[in-house]
């Protein structure tokens, strides 16, 4: 807050300070060059949790680059082992993601034949989705390589740590939910 001479701060008056509007001087320059200063990276959330996000991909691909999977494709196979069979729509819900997106990782997946994609008969627009044998294998032999990364993401923190962070993630994401297509996430 910045102060005119009116409005001597309690302290400048109690303290009997002389010079009282030298004083009010300094302390209003500095509020103002605190706004003005710009507020470094280093303290932003929006900013590390993009930092955090990339650090991660990247240690996903250290772990499981020679799979030829994404964080993205393996989250739809570990979806679909979870669902059995679903919907584009459930999918995209189930990952947080547009479904335009998730449709082309699951077009993807189904050229690799991974994934199975076949017209629902009950809504001839609809795909439903199932993992083949060859999608339920790999996300067999991927498992351990890929839960190692997400250990390596929060291998700076101690088990306690651990736990707290992921519990305040999912507080904030719940919390959210209705700013994206996660409200099935945490339901």
């Amino acid at each position: 807050m910045i102060y005119s001479w009116r409005e001597r701060p309690k302290w400048v008056i109690r303290a009997g300070v002389r010079g009282w509007e030298s004083a009010l001087r300094k302390t209003n320059k500095r509020l103002a060059e605190t706004r003005r200063r710009p507020w470094p990276l280093s303290q932003r959330p929006g900013f590390l949790i993009r930092r955090l996000h990339q650090i991660h991909v990247a240690l996903f691909q250290e772990a499981c680059g020679h799979f030829e999977v994404t964080p993205l494709q393996y989250s739809l196979l570990s979806a679909l082992a979870a669902r059995e069979t679903a919907d584009q729509t459930t999918l995209a819900a189930d990952i947080a993601l547009d479904r335009t997106t998730t449709t082309g990782a699951l077009k993807r997946l189904a050229a690799r034949k991974l994934v199975q994609r076949a017209i629902n008969d009950e809504d001839r627009r609809a795909r439903l989705c199932k993992l083949t044998p060859a999608g339920a294998a790999l996300l067999a032999r991927i498992e351990t390589s890929a839960r190692s990364a997400h250990r390596a993401t929060l291998g700076d923190l101690n088990e306690r740590e651990q736990g707290l962070f992921i519990d305040m993630m999912r507080r904030i994401v719940a919390g959210n939910a209705n700013r994206d297509s996660a409200t099935a996430l945490f339901s």
